[in-house]
């Protein structure tokens, strides 16, 4: 489940999530080719450039053109190609740059605290905004659109497949019965809406942290509808044999149990993935504390097999 987190520090202070575990996953080589498919504010990609140096190539893909902007501030040390692109697409991404494969790749999945921060994106509960929530604000509907859209029937699927939301049915209800006298336009309206619905859990805490909103699952089932998440992972995780080189290493950082059991069940092919991790990797109590971003954050790695080798090598995974 993903957290709403509020920034504590500006871009130029930006922290990473679990730097270093990936940073020893992908084990960079300098003028190697790796991919950062979610460059956000370029807290990894600045890591990665400074080890691959001056002969390392890094293709820094994001579809949001507002973190492409920041990023390109903050990321030196080896040539880099900017790519305005969803990771989904990254055969695509990769043929128009001529790269049929690369050595690495990173995909540190969720919104970022920039736009979270921001109220006119629309991604937080916690600042009253435009119900936006599209990472790629140039195309696809808002979540707005599709809260007036959805039927009462679609509306609760969404909530229950994407938040995992036990009142999705008295939600969408909820919802209908609202927009049938005014339109729901802002994040405030819609939390509002679901907390009239949604009691407040007693006694849920998360590791570091407090109990959930009430509006915290379905607004991010919102966001993973608005940005097809899943879809996109699913695309990724089915084009990464391909795109990755034998030898070559994936990290993967997830946000929430969706998105993870998909992670986990890619990298069990054993004809093509040694997997790095027996089981996830979580951020340290000081890492937490430091960054409450990476409270809710899992990491898994995996590496591509030689042609030689035999997934039976490493034995079960």
């Amino acid at each position: 489940m993903d957290e709403e987190t509020e920034s504590t520090t500006p871009p130029a202070g930006h922290i990473p999530v679990l730097l270093n575990e990936v940073l020893t996953l992908l084990d960079i080589q300098p003028g190697q080719t790796i991919v950062d498919a979610t460059v956000g504010l370029g807290g990894h990609s600045r890591e990665i450039a400074e080890r691959l140096g001056p002969t390392g190539r890094l293709i820094a893909l994001d579809q949001d053109p507002e973190s492409l902007r920041r990023a390109r501030e903050v990321v030196s040390g080896c040539p880099v190609e900017w790519v305005h692109s969803n990771f989904g697409r990254i055969k695509e991404a990769l043929q128009n740059l001529d790269t049929p494969q690369v050595d690495g790749l990173l995909a540190d999945l969720g919104v970022s605290s920039p736009q979270l921060d921001q109220a006119e994106r629309g991604f937080s509960f916690r600042r009253d905004g435009p119900l936006d929530m599209r990472m790629d604000s140039t195309a696809g509907p808002t979540a707005a659109e599709l809260i007036a859209q959805l039927s009462e029937r679609d509306l609760a699927w969404v909530f229950w497949e994407y938040g995992e939301e036990r009142f999705s049915r008295q939600v969408a209800k909820r919802i209908v019965e609202a927009r049938r006298k005014e339109p729901i336009r802002t994040t405030g309206e819609l939390a509002d809406l679901v907390r009239s619905v949604v009691p407040r859990p007693r006694g849920e805490h998360r590791r570091g942290g407090a109990g959930l909103d009430p509006a915290t699952r379905v607004f991010q089932a919102l966001r993973i509808a608005v940005n097809d998440e899943l879809g996109s992972l699913d695309s990724l995780l089915a084009a990464m044999p391909s795109v990755i080189k034998p030898g070559g290493r994936v990290a993967i950082i997830s946000f929430h149990s969706l998105e993870d059991r998909r992670v986990k069940h890619a990298f069990k092919d054993r004809e093509t993935w040694q997997n790095l991790t027996k089981s996830i990797i979580v951020a340290s109590d000081e890492e937490m504390r430091i960054n409450s971003r990476s409270r809710s954050a899992k990491l898994r790695g995996a590496r591509r097999l030689l042609p030689d080798e035999s997934a039976k090598s490493f034995g079960k995974k």
